[in-house]
């Protein structure tokens, strides 16, 4: 009997998957609109609000990644009761917080239950659709970006209707899924295995340390990182079986595809980051009209996804992933030339990029669950997802420095407008020459002959 069948009902599950991850990414959006209510509500400087996004994705980073390798063990109805439980209780203890030393601490708590959410809703599709997976990711990628567009809105409705606090409230009803996901979710039994907790803390020291480097800039912080980075390094060589296994990397179609998702995610989130503050700052928008310009956008990405996802499994992952590719750099390419054009020109020119978010998520994930031996997709996958939200906070934090630092009235692009848009023109050019990097790199890297899968599979298997 194959996984697929051991589903109850694969509709219902897959429902309460794309419910549970859309609550889970407007949990993060919906937040950035709230930051400066929480600032003004405890008189804080932006150095010291700033933990409430850099604490969650910090935590939510490395949690990802953890989820991802406990899945090679433990149930997955296991795994996501815990994390749902622990969600929802973050998310109540933040709306009664009575300081901002509780906010804080309400957000770790969501972000080391929510951020099961990515590693599993990404891993379910590969173990229990394996005929109609491609189909399958592109929804999930679609409502990842969907509530990514969406999220920004109902967290400026919320939080202007009602107060910010309100935000961890809505927050709180992702708990209602889980009994639908108990109840589609087959009943399996946990793996014996070993986990190298020792190498598990080492991977975050350095994952946190290099996040906090670059969000808050503090030079030490990336010898600490390097340090990290070292350990592991010796650790991974110096047992049997690390956490993260080192032949993982060593097979160049793997580091291929999480080098080109790396830099598709990069840019994707980067023009999610700047959008808003061009609107605002060139455009004097407000938040709800940002919402709304960025909102087509948003529909194009959730109408793709399924049609990508039909795509990866009649045509065939790399073909998908070189289309995303494709409309990415032309996407971006327009964006340069029209930024300081009317906003209505940009609203339909934004869809052009969003609408590749899901193509190179599920893509990417297709690929990847091909190449991985089944006893590794976990982690595997969880260093796939590690690197999304990395990718999230490098981005924000070198395109926050660019437009802080750099504000030139002509573009690099001839057919660019001159004056106050100009920065974000380059922006946008420079993410068309960064995918067009990941397409050559991939290009070059995943043709290369591979070894033969026997020689790939770890000895402890």
């Amino acid at each position: 009997m194959s996984e697929e069948q051991t589903v109850r009902n694969p509709r219902g599950l897959l429902i309460s998957l794309c419910a549970v991850m859309m609550m889970s990414v407007m949990n993060g959006t919906m937040f950035n609109i709230a930051v400066p209510d929480i600032a003004k509500t405890y008189q804080l400087m932006p150095s010291e609000v700033s933990w409430v996004m850099t604490g969650y994705i910090m935590v939510y980073a490395v949690g990802a990644l953890t989820y991802g390798k406990l899945a090679d063990y433990y149930p997955y109805r296991t795994l996501i009761t815990f994390g749902l439980t622990v969600f929802a209780v973050g998310s109540l203890f933040g709306f009664f917080s009575q300081n901002y030393a509780m906010v804080l601490m309400a957000r770790v708590i969501q972000a080391l239950g929510g951020a099961m959410i990515p590693a599993l809703v990404f891993l379910a599709p590969i173990r229990y659709f394996p005929n109609e997976r491609g189909k399958v990711l592109g929804i999930v990628s679609s409502v990842m970006a969907f509530a990514s567009g969406i999220g920004p809105i109902a967290g400026g409705f919320i939080a202007g209707f009602l107060d910010w606090r309100y935000l961890f409230l809505t927050s709180a009803l992702i708990i209602v899924t889980l009994p639908f996901l108990r109840k589609n979710l087959p009943q399996e039994e946990a793996k014996k295995g070993y986990i190298d907790y020792v190498g598990a803390g080492l991977i975050g020291g350095f994952i946190s340390t290099l996040l906090l480097a670059i969000t808050l800039g503090v030079t030490w912080l990336f010898a600490v990182s390097t340090l990290f980075f070292a350990l592991n390094l010796w650790r991974m060589k110096a047992i049997d079986e690390p956490f993260i296994p080192p032949h993982l990397f060593k097979d160049v179609k793997y580091t291929a595809t999480i080098v080109t998702s790396f830099l598709g995610v990069v840019c994707l989130f980067g023009m999610m980051f700047m959008l808003p503050i061009m609107f605002r700052d060139a455009y004097q928008m407000d938040t709800m009209t940002i919402g709304l310009i960025l909102f087509p956008g948003a529909v194009s990405a959730a109408l793709m996804g399924q049609k990508g996802g039909n795509l990866v499994d009649s045509k065939g992952n790399t073909f998908v992933l070189y289309l995303a590719l494709t409309l990415l750099i032309t996407g971006f390419t327009v964006l340069s030339t029209l930024v300081g054009a009317h906003p209505y020109v940009l609203s339909a020119a934004i869809i052009i990029s969003y609408m590749s978010f899901p193509l190179v998520q599920a893509s990417s994930a297709d690929i990847l669950a091909n190449l991985l031996h089944k006893n590794e997709t976990g982690v595997g996958m969880g260093v796939f997802n590690l690197l999304n939200f990395v990718s999230g906070a490098l981005s924000g934090a070198v395109i926050g420095k660019a437009l802080d630092l750099y504000d030139p009235f002509q573009p690099i692009n001839v057919l660019g407008f001159n004056g106050n848009t100009a920065i974000y023109s380059n922006v946008f050019l420079v993410f068309a020459v960064i995918i067009a990097v990941g397409l050559i790199q991939f290009r070059l890297n995943y043709n290369k002959t591979r070894k033969p899968a026997a020689q790939e599979e770890p000895a402890s298997l």
